[in-house]
C-alpha cells in the first residue's frame, strides 16, 4: 500500500438521478490535496461537509450532514473512492443526492481506473484492528478481527425464494473489488414500493438502477452474480466504513446487517482505542 495519500489525477464528470430523492443531479469530483474527501453543495453556494465523521444512517441508504443540511446515498461513491486509493477530493454535486447511476459502483470505478491517481506529500494512515471487536443486536452483528489484509464475510437472510442465505468471504484488493463488488445493484421489492414512497423513498428507484424481486423472482433479469444481494451488501459496508476516514486492515466479519448497524459498528469502534491502532 502506498505511504503517501492520493488523489485523482483528472476531473470526473457524472449525471442522473438520485434514487429516493427522484430529482436529478450533477456530480464533478475534482482533484485536491486537502488530504480528505469533502462533499460541496453548490446549490448551497459551495457549503462544504466533510466525508467523516459526521455519519448518519437513514433507511435504505447512507447520508452525511452538516447542520440542515447533508448528502444522501454516498455509500457507493466512498467505496468507490476508498478502494480505487483516493484519499482526497473535492465532491460536487448541485443537488442533495449522489446520482445512484446504474444501480452499483461500477461506473465510478471504471471511470476512476481510466484517468488514474496522483500522490502528494501527505502521508496516509491505515487503522489496523489489533485486538477482537463486536457489536452485537439480537442476531444481528458486525464483528472486527485482526488481519494482514483487508478482508470481508458477509451473511445475509431474506424470506423469499430466490435469496434466501447467501454467504460470502473474499480479500479486498482494488482488482477484486471492481471484479466482485462494484457490479453488483441495489436491489427492492415490489411490496415494499409503495411504503417507501409514502417516506419519501425510493422515488427515483426504476428497472434501469435497482434490481426488483416480487413475491417470486427477479422482475427485471439476469442478474450479475448469482449470489449479486450479498455481493451488495458487501459495497454498502466498504462505503460505510469511510466513516474510518483511511484504509482499513483487518477482517469484518458481517451478519444479517445494514447502514445503521455498520454505522454504529463503526463509530463503537472507533471509541474503543484498544482494539485498533494506527500504522503506516
Amino acid at each position: 500500500m502506498d505511504t503517501q495519500k492520493r488523489t485523482l489525477a483528472k476531473e470526473l464528470d457524472f449525471s442522473g438521478v438520485g434514487v429516493h430523492s427522484g430529482k436529478p443531479v450533477r456530480l464533478r469530483l475534482r482533484p485536491s490535496d486537502s488530504g480528505s474527501l469533502v462533499f460541496r453543495r453548490l446549490d448551497l453556494g459551495g457549503l462544504e461537509i466533510p466525508s467523516q465523521p459526521l455519519f448518519y444512517a437513514a433507511q435504505n441508504c447512507t447520508f452525511i450532514k452538516k447542520g440542515e443540511a447533508g448528502v444522501q446515498t454516498v455509500e457507493h461513491l466512498l467505496a468507490a473512492l476508498r478502494m480505487c486509493g483516493v484519499d482526497s477530493a473535492a465532491i460536487e454535486l448541485d443537488s442533495g443526492e449522489v446520482p445512484i447511476l446504474d444501480g452499483s459502483a461500477a461506473p465510478f470505478v471504471e471511470a476512476m481506473a481510466g484517468i488514474g491517481t496522483t500522490s502528494f506529500p501527505e502521508n496516509r494512515k491505515v487503522l489496523k484492528i489489533i485486538r477482537p471487536f463486536r457489536l452485537q443486536e439480537k442476531d444481528i452483528s458486525v464483528s472486527f478481527l485482526p488481519d494482514t489484509c483487508f478482508r470481508v464475510s458477509y451473511s445475509i437472510d431474506f424470506s423469499h425464494p430466490l435469496i434466501g442465505r447467501e454467504e460470502l468471504s473474499l480479500e479486498l484488493t482494488p482488482e477484486s473489488f471492481a471484479q466482485e463488488i462494484a457490479p453488483a445493484r441495489t436491489f427492492g421489492f415490489t411490496k415494499d414500493a409503495d411504503k417507501l414512497r409514502r417516506l419519501g423513498l425510493a422515488l427515483g428507484s426504476s428497472l434501469e438502477n435497482t434490481v426488483v424481486l416480487d413475491e417470486e423472482k427477479v422482475v427485471n433479469p439476469p442478474l450479475r452474480f448469482p449470489d449479486e444481494f450479498v455481493r451488495h451488501k458487501v459495497l454498502d459496508l466498504v462505503g460505510d466504513l469511510a466513516i474510518v476516514g483511511a484504509p482499513v486492515i483487518g477482517h469484518i466479519q458481517a451478519v444479517k446487517a445494514g447502514h445503521a448497524i455498520h454505522l454504529r459498528a463503526v463509530q463503537s469502534l472507533l471509541q474503543s482505542p484498544s482494539s485498533w491502532t494506527w500504522a503506516d
